[in-house]
C-alpha cells in the first residue's frame, strides 16, 4: 500500500542505530507516524525537525503497518525560529499538542489548515501569541470540545462578555458572572472578538484554553499537558509581569 501527501513534521525520535520513527500531520491522512531509514544521519535530522513542511510518500505492507515515509523537504520552517525562543516555543508547543491530542490516522483537514496559518502567523505577525492561543482554542473544537463564546450563557446578551464557567465552557457576561467571579475563568476580549491582546490578556488566554485541554484530554487519560506546552505558558507568564491576573481573576 502507497499513499503521497503533504505534511508538517511534529516529532521525530530515534529507533535502533541509524532510524527514526517520525509523526506527521498531514492534509489528508491525518496524524501518521512512519520509520524513515537512515533518518539518524545530519541531512535527515535537518530536515525532520517540528514544523517543516514535506512532500511525504508512506508505504507499507498493510493499511495498519507502521510503514516507512519517504520525505522531500518544502519549506524549513523550524529555522526560521532558532533564533527567537518565543516563536520556537509555540511552534513546538503546538506540534507536541498535535501529537498528543490527535487521533492517528483520522483525517484532520481543519486542524491541518489552522497550523499552516499559525506557522505563517509565527513567521510574519507581530502578534502572534494570540494567533497561538486562538489555535489551541480552534483545536479544541477541531477535538469535539469547542468553547460557545457566541452569548451569555445566563442572559443570552452578546456583548461585554467576561467570563467562562470552567464546568460547560460556556461564556458568561460581566453583570452575570460578577457575584461569581471568583469561580470563573476569565474570558480575554481577543478570543471572543476583534480585538488587540496585551500580555496580560495573553496569559488569560493560554490559562483558558489550557483548563479545558487538561478537562477534556490530559486528565481522563491520567495525563498532563506536554512539556512544550508548560514552557511556552511559562513564557507567556514572564511576559506578563508579577502584577497579571490569575485565570480566575478579572478587572470589573
Amino acid at each position: 500500500m502507497q499513499w503521497r501527501d503533504t505534511g508538517f513534521v511534529l516529532a521525530a525520535r530515534r529507533h535502533g542505530e541509524s532510524a527514526l520513527i517520525i509523526e506527521l500531520l498531514t492534509q489528508e491522512h491525518g496524524r501518521h507516524a512512519g520509520l524513515v531509514r537512515r533518518g539518524q544521519s545530519p541531512r535527515w535530522r535537518a530536515m525532520l525537525q517540528p514544523g517543516n513542511e514535506v512532500a511525504a510518500v508512506w508505504r507499507g505492507r498493510l493499511d495498519e503497518h507502521l510503514g516507512t515515509i519517504g520525505c522531500e523537504l518544502m519549506r524549513a520552517n523550524a529555522a526560521h525560529f532558532l533564533d527567537d525562543p518565543g516563536r520556537l516555543a509555540a511552534l513546538n508547543s503546538a506540534a507536541a499538542l498535535a501529537t498528543t491530542t490527535l487521533p492517528e490516522r483520522e483525517p484532520h483537514q481543519a486542524v491541518y489548515a489552522s497550523f499552516a496559518r499559525l506557522l505563517a502567523a509565527l513567521d510574519s505577525a507581530a502578534d502572534w501569541r494570540a494567533h497561538y492561543v486562538r489555535w489551541e482554542r480552534d483545536l479544541l473544537a477541531a477535538l469535539g470540545f469547542g468553547l460557545d463564546l457566541s452569548r451569555c450563557a445566563v442572559s443570552g446578551v452578546t456583548t461585554d462578555l467576561a467570563y467562562v464557567s470552567p464546568r460547560t465552557g460556556r461564556a458568561v457576561s460581566r453583570a452575570a458572572g460578577a457575584p461569581y467571579h471568583d469561580k470563573l475563568l476569565c474570558l480575554p476580549d481577543f478570543l471572543w472578538q476583534d480585538a488587540p491582546a496585551d500580555e496580560a490578556q495573553l496569559e488569560l488566554g493560554m490559562t483558558l484554553t489550557g483548563h479545558f485541554l487538561v478537562r477534556h484530554v490530559f486528565a481522563p487519560q491520567g495525563r498532563t499537558s506536554p512539556a512544550a506546552r508548560l514552557r511556552l505558558a511559562e513564557h507567556m507568564r514572564q511576559a506578563a509581569g508579577p502584577d497579571a491576573q490569575t485565570g480566575q481573576q478579572r478587572q470589573d
